[in-house]
């Protein structure tokens, strides 16, 4: 009956929000960076509201510390940006200020207005697409409107570091003790509005460990096809938001139980029903999760590289069987997927031209006599191939004692790697270097 009561007031912006003490929340003003108390605090002497907001306020609740600070206010961009010194206007589509204290940036927004509040003709014509996609979302507001216009209730909180108190306009503050994702307003709509909230709802609950509320998940299934109509660029940029969250097996796994995966990342739901595929491909999410986990740089080539790497596979099987050679059988296969890939995820060329590198490497590491393991040692991308190597060889694809055997070579002296090169192949190189006799004079 109480909980009731409070979800009925904390749905109803116009009653104000709930604000929650100190004493209640326990969250202290040194909690929150310096430079992000010191924007707060400037925005404020200067006659403005200010507020930390959203995941920062969210981790700090849940005990994590913040990746970084974000801060909202009623002043505009100008005038923010004539506070402080050391500050710069970016964005086209809505403006917002970076303020720089030393290496920390703190991004300062102005208080939006939510779209569906906004009755004027202001945010312009055609504001949404047929499928209900917003296209215009740039208009200022204030904090009611802002706190209305975010996703879920657990970002939509708001700090005050001056009197180290907490507003809340949509019960997230009970949402996150419940372990609970709620989306703000009618989920089915919401998600129309922008279809990457059906991947950020996947993404949160696994990261966070919370369990999606009913309301919100029950439309995702339905809705997942409109992801189709979300821009390639925007649409790869979350996905690897998702996939380098450091709970990527969690993330994919829901994609899948929601049945997001179907043609979002393309094949990748063939992928994950084979069982050489899923073991690679799960062994590749496990071991970013662990890269994460302990601050260790990824990289999204690799990632990517690693989630297609069994198409690129059958691709090449295919080729070879209908007699191309091997070697540019590899690299009609890479160009096919990578192709079929971008008409859904924008892949940069710097990170796909990365993946071709480590792809087209792995059958050279097959050739273990000769000069060419002392090559391949020397290739710029030789680590990132290796470490793929392993992956092959944790999920059965590739015979452990090839991945063992490299990491041998590696560690060996001059004199130790010269009597680890295959033997039946040792008499073959020596033939071939073998100079040709000179005729002699007459």
């Amino acid at each position: 009956m109480i909980r009731k009561f409070i979800q009925r007031v904390f749905e109803k912006p116009k009653n104000g929000p709930v604000v929650i003490p100190l004493k209640k929340h326990g969250i202290r003003r040194e909690s929150v960076s310096s430079c992000a108390r010191k924007v707060t605090s400037s925005l404020q002497e200067a006659g403005f509201s200010a507020f930390v907001v959203g995941g920062a306020v969210r981790d700090l609740l849940l005990g994590r510390k913040p990746k970084d600070f974000d801060v909202a206010t009623d002043a505009d961009p100008d005038q923010v940006r004539a506070i402080f010194r050391r500050s710069r206007i970016i964005g086209r589509r809505f403006r917002l200020v970076h303020v720089m204290c030393g290496a920390e940036v703190i991004e300062v927004s102005t208080f939006r207005r939510s779209h569906a509040s906004d009755e004027s003709e202001e945010a312009g014509e055609g504001r949404t697409d047929v499928h209900g996609r917003v296209l215009a979302d740039n208009v200022f507001g204030n904090m009611e409107e802002d706190a209305q216009r975010r996703d879920f209730t657990v970002n939509a909180l708001f700090y005050d570091p001056s009197t180290e108190e907490i507003w809340d306009y949509h019960g997230g503050y009970a949402d996150l003790r419940e372990s609970k994702l709620r989306m703000i307003g009618d989920p089915a709509t919401r998600y129309r509005e922008d279809p990457v909230r059906m991947l950020r709802a996947v993404r949160f609950a696994a990261k966070l460990g919370m369990k999606l509320d009913r309301k919100t998940e029950a439309p995702i299934e339905t809705l997942g096809e409109l992801l189709q109509h979300v821009p390639e660029a925007r649409l790869f940029e979350e996905m690897l938001k998702l996939l380098m969250s450091g709970h990527s097996v969690p993330c994919i796994l829901e994609l899948r139980r929601a049945g997001l995966h179907h043609g979002l990342l393309p094949m990748l739901d063939v992928i994950l029903e084979q069982p050489m595929g899923e073991r690679f491909v799960m062994a590749a999410l496990r071991n970013t999760d662990e890269r994460v986990a302990e601050e260790k740089p990824v990289s999204p080539a690799f990632l990517f590289a690693s989630l297609l790497w069994h198409e690129v596979l059958v691709a090449w099987k295919a080729a070879q069987e209908k007699g191309e050679r091997p070697v540019p059988a590899l690299f009609d296969a890479m160009d096919h997927v990578l192709g079929l890939q971008q008409e859904k995820l924008a892949i940069p060329r710097r990170y796909t031209a990365t993946m071709k590198e480590i792809w087209s490497l792995q059958s050279r590491f097959l050739q273990r006599s000769g000069r060419r393991p002392y090559l391949l040692l020397e290739h710029p991308r030789f680590r990132a191939g290796y470490d793929f190597l392993v992956l092959r060889c944790q999920s059965g694809e590739v015979d452990a004692a090839v991945g063992k055997w490299w990491e041998d070579f590696q560690a060996a002296s001059s004199e130790a790697r010269e009597g680890m090169l295959l033997a039946d192949e040792a008499p073959k190189r020596r033939r071939r270097r073998r100079p040709k006799a000179t005729p002699a004079a007459t």
